[in-house]
């Protein structure tokens, strides 16, 4: 059996996040893993964390999915806090990591080399306003053609850094002013059924 990890990055904001949506996604990500197979352990970060267990949990799972809603183009702040705290730790316990490749004898490793997470994957569920055309086109001024994964990379470096494989991200767009969420969460259990 294989093992996921799904991250609920969700923050809430009075009259803007309630959560639901987010929630919701989650769900459907732990049905349809289970639906494959997997055993799912799941956080909340809003609702508290213990950051030794979640170090263990990103050694147990050979799946992570960050379920997570876009505030000011990044994560919630909960979720950076949880990041440095989760990800010192394991280096601290140099199970996420042996340093970053290079060595004072061998400069010439590549920075970036000397993560420990080698065979699991990470993926980026978002929710957020922005609609799907903001992104991969260079008439567009904001991302200027960027793509999603592109705009995340800051995010998904952290796992790519401790030997993790990052896979394409999943996005709900313009879920205030134009949501389409029955199609976003059909457009979820595809992605899914694609990507694992």
């Amino acid at each position: 059996m294989k093992h996921a990890l799904i991250i609920n990055a969700h923050q809430f904001y009075e009259g803007i996040s309630s959560g639901k949506l987010n929630l919701s996604m989650a769900d459907i990500i732990k049905t349809e893993l289970q639906n494959r197979d997997y055993q799912v352990r799941q956080t909340q970060i809003e609702q508290g964390y213990d950051i030794n267990a979640e170090v263990q949990n990103h050694l147990w799972a050979d799946l992570i999915i960050l379920q997570s809603p876009v505030y000011w183009f990044g994560m919630p702040w909960i979720y950076k806090k949880y990041v440095d705290e989760v990800f010192t730790a394991g280096m601290m316990q140099q199970s996420f990591l042996d340093g970053d490749g290079r060595t004072h004898e061998d400069l010439s490793k590549q920075y970036g080399s000397g993560g420990k997470l080698h065979g699991k994957k990470y993926m980026l569920s978002l929710t957020w306003n922005a609609p799907e055309a903001a992104f991969g086109d260079t008439a567009q001024s904001l991302f200027e053609g960027k793509t999603v994964d592109d705009v995340f990379i800051a995010n998904t470096a952290n796992y790519k850094f401790c030997g993790v494989d990052v896979l394409p991200a999943f996005s709900c767009h313009d879920v205030i002013k134009q949501p389409d969420i029955d199609n976003d969460m059909a457009r979820l259990r595809a992605h899914l059924a694609n990507v694992i």
